[in-house]
């Protein structure tokens, strides 16, 4: 029989990093950038979106590679944070640029910072349960949870801020517990070095993304109720003072400052379109911020955040049958609270086959996808067994523990519909935008998993054969993620090519001969705010900018925009004036 020593722990623990680096790791190189990581791509290398700090380069009629990657100074980085990503997330793009001076320019090496911050939270959340509720068992169900979450899969393969930002706080969730337990222990020694890192962690996260801030509101509401150390009280709010003096200096001197007034002005633009073309903007379904639209905005963020009701916010918009799979899944939880609660360990034997009955019982009356409403019903249980775990089975300390976890699992949620409600429009109501959350989440369905496998098997295999149900679910999720066509994390709604522009690049070190002209697309920009966009070109220089990005930083190809096009990046041929198309854009810029 297995037992779970620390040194096997250790071994499935090795087993479960390996999967979760192998899935994130899968075909992250293969597909080509989309508009987001077009300006990581740029801000990493200090470019302004649309060359605002290249005027030098692109008022002239001609320009080289070489022209292009004249050297950048902080400043430059600072603008193209400022143009690119409101002044959001430069730690990240600090880290970003350091991996790849180290590791060179390319789609692959791009996203490996973020297959790695994901990989290591699934790491970093087994250290969290095993050290904050003493279960080797408990932290490995809560890391392979981590390892196949199909939200974590996605954004590990784009270049963006989201993994980093999600390893950063739980990591900071971590060090404010073991501050709280040094606390306790020994209420008059200040663990200077753990304050210390809290401060830091707090500054490079929410320097990392700005709404990482919901996370240390948790952790406030959680000091609110536990915390009776003056003394550390006062050392925390001396942390945080000094993190926020840190955070500060970003938006005093840095590109901070021009991130209330684009919010602002994003708030107003997207609320104009809320109440004037919510269906058919550039920019998707924007709808007004009313009470029912904000709701059904946020019943497929809060399912997603579940990984055994993930798929199930398009199904229960059938409310019938909704009711019906909530009612067998609440008849199965009576009998099982019964059945956990009876006084006597005797139970009769049609308790061996009710359960399996229930369950079932309405797929011949589900009108449409009767398989997702069968996990709904079983999602029912479930929520029961973690609450059954968490009152029987967990001593007062991790009862804390669990209201932490809870608390995490909805304010940053909360938090993004309060926003909506506040800014007029939904526009803002997306997963990633609360992502935070995933790790504590998983700790809470581990829970129920752990309670699952100790109830009477007449419960346990029918749950856990719509667990498996859930699971071919998720399996197929993640086969449209690593396809490149799931709308719901990769925003695509067809299959995404190879990188156009790395290939153009490439194309384009074969062909060039002195004496050849390289054209690029001049494609008309929307400016949609004068004040907020000065960039000093009307037209558009992104698929220049991008092709520039791969070509020889030493190259002197003469290069120029042609009036003319509007798809194809073109090379003409000097000796005869041949025009080879290189690529036609049209439809693959995402």
């Amino acid at each position: 029989m297995f037992t779970l020593t620390r040194q096997n722990a250790l071994i499935v623990l090795s087993g479960i990093v390996l999967l979760a680096f192998f899935l994130r790791l899968h075909n992250a190189g293969k597909y080509g950038i989309y508009f987001d990581e077009k300006s990581t791509l740029l801000i990493s290398q200090g470019v302004c979106l649309e060359g605002a700090n290249q005027k030098d380069v692109f008022t002239k009629k001609y320009f080289t590679p070489q022209e292009f990657w004249a050297p950048k100074t902080i400043a430059d980085f600072v603008e193209a944070n400022i143009r690119g990503d409101i002044g959001n997330s430069p730690s990240y793009y600090a880290v970003l640029w350091a991996w790849m001076e180290v590791f060179g320019l390319s789609d692959l090496s791009m996203r490996l910072p973020s297959v790695l911050f994901s990989t290591f939270t699934v790491v970093l959340l087994f250290v969290f349960v095993r050290r904050h509720f003493k279960s080797d068992s408990l932290a490995l169900v809560s890391s392979g949870l981590a390892a196949i979450e199909p939200f974590f899969v996605a954004y590990s393969q784009m270049a963006r801020n989201y993994s980093m930002s999600f390893f950063l706080t739980l990591l900071a969730t971590h060090v404010f517990l073991l501050i709280m337990e040094q606390v306790k222990q020994s209420p008059h020694n200040k663990p200077v070095g753990l304050y210390i890192s809290y401060g830091l962690i707090f500054a490079i996260s929410v320097l990392s993304h700005y709404l990482t801030v919901t996370v240390f509101l948790c952790h406030g509401i959680y000091a609110l109720f536990y915390l009776r150390n003056r003394s550390a009280w006062f050392t925390l709010a001396g942390t945080a003072i000094i993190g926020l003096g840190l955070i500060s200096l970003w938006f005093i001197f840095g590109g901070g400052k021009y991130t209330f007034q684009t919010l602002a002005y994003q708030a107003k633009f997207y609320k104009n379109i809320a109440e004037t073309n919510p269906l058919g903007s550039p920019f998707g379904m924007i709808l007004p911020a009313t009470i029912p639209n904000i709701t059904k905005r946020a019943v497929p963020i809060f399912t997603d955040l579940f990984i055994f009701t993930n798929g199930l916010g398009s199904a229960l918009i059938g409310l019938r049958n909704s009711a019906l799979a909530l009612l067998l899944g609440g008849v199965f939880t009576f009998l099982l609270h019964r059945s956990l609660t009876a006084r006597t360990p005797q139970r009769p034997v049609w308790l061996q086959v009710a359960p399996t009955l229930i369950l079932i019982a309405g797929m011949p009356v589900y009108s449409v996808v009767p398989l997702r409403f069968l996990v709904l019903s079983a999602a029912v249980p479930i929520i029961y067994l973690i609450v059954y775990h968490v009152l029987t089975k967990t001593d007062s300390q991790q009862k804390r523990l669990v209201l932490l976890m809870v608390l995490l699992t909805f304010v940053p949620t909360f938090f993004l519909l309060f926003m909506a409600w506040r800014s007029g429009h939904t526009f803002g109501i997306t997963q990633r935008y609360s992502g935070f959350s995933f790790p504590y989440v998983c700790i809470l369905i581990a829970m129920g998993l752990k309670q699952l496998v100790a109830i009477p098997r007449g419960f346990s295999l029918p749950v856990a054969a719509v667990l498996a149900v859930q699971l071919f679910f998720v399996a197929e999720l993640l086969g449209h993620i690593y396809d490149g066509e799931q709308g719901k994390y990769t925003y695509f709604e067809k299959p995404r090519i190879e990188n156009p522009y790395w290939y153009s690049a490439k194309q384009l070190e074969q062909q060039y001969a002195q004496g050849d002209t390289i054209l690029y697309p001049n494609m008309k920009r929307m400016i949609y705010d004068e004040k907020i966009d000065k960039t000093y070109s009307p037209v558009a220089l992104l698929d220049a900018q991008l092709v520039n990005v791969y070509l020889p930083e030493k190259a002197t190809y003469i290069q120029r925009i042609d009036p003319d096009e509007r798809d194809k990046i073109v090379l003409v041929k000097g000796n005869t004036g041949q025009k080879i198309t290189i690529f036609d854009l049209k439809n693959v810029r995402y």
